[in-house]
């Protein structure tokens, strides 16, 4: 199958298809090759972190089915105003603890979030309990469907607590009822699965909590996916938001997310619900950088397939691993996400190297993901297909930190035989920034030849590769910003709540038809 969607690349490459929408037209600074489509320039999303009045106001319009698009998470909202909350006075520090309250504190919730009947007594079993309402809005759509949700979220605890070696969540004493971890059960209006709060700090940055997950995922509320894929991928994802609060309640949000979103993969394959944030991937954007976390898109939940990388490459624990090292406690690492994964990937090539290889094969999602033969071509930043009587072609852009931009040669009419060759010249940021060029020769035959361009201090390198037309389809150059650099503290929602250092880094490569 890698093979096969490798040749249908290089096939498009050359016109003789088209990818996932028409060619875009050339114009003077972004011609295309034939049957190419190109990316447009993406509009980065702003990375400000918000103050304690923006995550009240943020979780109450999340809270209340009223979220706009650039809201995050149900979780993410109260896990803001759950760490802002000492922040507020008055009526709001009033408002914020409500927000954050269980619904079993019934209706003296003013935020109309609690039960409005009482609470029937509560499934349990030796880690959890399952607590619902018989009667009104949030009862559950049948009396089966309890013992089903308990099930479904102890399956999940086995799989990843049990079975690939995660902490489980921290108790809360005797809140709820009992030590048990608690779930409830909740009409949440359509706009919300569910979600997990963080409620009781515990040690340095861990804390427990608990669950809310819809009462029935009626279709008329969730339109795509049956109650059942809905339950257990929901489940899949807000239970391991509980896990990582047994290691840093405070990480990086884009890791929280991503890899949560991740762990629907683990759980729940077949559902396939985590495909819908492809478009906010680096497959399909790949100048946002890696670790964004935006209020207007979906990125942080897009990147899980950064993780389904790693893990389909190096083993499925590397995810666990990068947890232990962004973890809080004293046998933790105490870093956060990107050192984290600087550590983890050290014996495997480094963070840089892995990342640059990662980008590059994005423009083939088969060769870079275990279901990636199902995915969508992705776009390129621009092409041009070379021929004897057009021999050059240079191309020029910004990348932002832990981002890429990729451009495609084609070879054209008169290029038949091995002499031919296609010679690249990469011009880049300096080499302490960690700037990366990936060449990929994506043959007929459906194999692939990478390599990476060595380049000096100044960031500048040469390569000269195949270009016979009756053996290559298309040669890709991507051209990768690998700085790891911040000034850490600055209130952002980026990794270390930093300010990158190297942002819009220049780039540009040259292709030349030689003999």
């Amino acid at each position: 199958m890698r093979r096969i969607v490798t040749t249908a690349l290089a096939v498009a490459l050359m016109g003789g298809a088209v990818l996932s929408a028409p060619a875009v037209a050339a114009d003077a600074d972004r011609p295309t090759v034939p049957g190419l489509e190109v990316a447009p320039d993406p509009a980065l999303p702003a990375f400000g972190e918000p103050t304690a009045q923006d995550s009240l106001s943020t979780a109450r319009r999340v809270l209340s089915g009223q979220a706009l698009r650039r809201d995050p998470s149900a979780t993410l909202a109260l896990r803001d105003l759950w760490l802002r909350k000492s922040e507020l006075r008055g009526n709001d520090r009033k408002i914020a603890n409500a927000l954050l309250a269980r619904p079993t504190d019934g209706a003296g919730d003013d935020q109309g979030f609690g039960y409005t009947e009482p609470e029937a007594a509560p499934i349990c079993n030796t880690r959890l309990c399952l607590h619902y309402v018989a009667a009104g809005t949030d009862a559950p759509p049948s009396p089966e469907w309890p013992a089903q949700n308990l099930a479904v979220m102890d399956s999940v605890w086995s799989t990843i607590v049990d079975q690939l070696g995660y902490r489980a969540p921290l108790t809360d004493g005797t809140r709820g009822g009992s030590p048990l971890f608690d779930v409830y059960l909740k009409d949440l209006g359509g706009d919300i699965y569910g979600f997990c709060a963080g409620e009781k700090r515990v040690k340095k940055r861990t804390g427990s909590g608990y669950c809310v997950l819809d009462n029935d995922f009626a279709a008329a509320q969730f339109p795509t996916g049956t109650p059942t894929d809905n339950l257990v991928v929901t489940a899949a994802h807000e239970f391991f938001h509980a896990v990582q609060y047994a290691y840093d309640y405070a990480e990086d949000p884009w890791m929280m997310e991503a890899t949560a979103t991740w762990m629907e993969e683990r759980i729940a394959t077949q559902v396939n619900d985590n495909r819908q944030y492809f478009p906010w991937s680096q497959i399909y954007a790949a100048n946002v950088p890696l670790d964004a976390f935006s209020r207007n898109a979906g990125y942080q939940y897009g990147n899980w397939v950064f993780w389904e990388h790693l893990s389909s490459n190096y083993g499925i624990d590397i995810v666990k691993k990068a947890w232990e090292q962004a973890g809080s406690l004293k046998q933790d690492g105490g870093k956060y996400s990107i050192t984290a994964l600087q550590k983890v990937l050290k014996r495997k090539g480094g963070l840089a190297k892995v990342y640059a290889k990662y980008a590059a094969g994005n423009l083939t999602p088969a060769v870079n993901f275990p279901e990636g033969a199902e995915y969508a071509f992705p776009k390129v930043d621009g092409g041009k297909q070379l021929s004897k009587g057009k021999r050059s072609k240079r191309f020029a852009t910004k990348v932002n930190h832990l981002a890429s931009a990729s451009y495609v040669y084609a070879p054209g009419k008169g290029l038949s035989g091995k002499k031919w060759k296609l010679s690249l010249a990469v011009t880049g940021p300096v080499k302490r920034t960690t700037p990366s060029a990936v060449v990929v020769v994506h043959l007929l035959d459906g194999k692939r030849q990478v390599k990476m361009v060595r380049l000096n201090r100044g960031g500048d390198g040469r390569i000269k590769v195949s270009f016979d037309n009756r053996k290559v389809g298309a040669v890709s150059v991507t051209l990768v910003n690998g700085s790891t650099r911040y000034t850490c503290g600055k209130r952002t929602v980026l990794a270390c709540q930093g300010r990158p250092l190297d942002d819009k880094a220049r780039f540009a490569v040259s292709g030349r038809v030689t003999k």
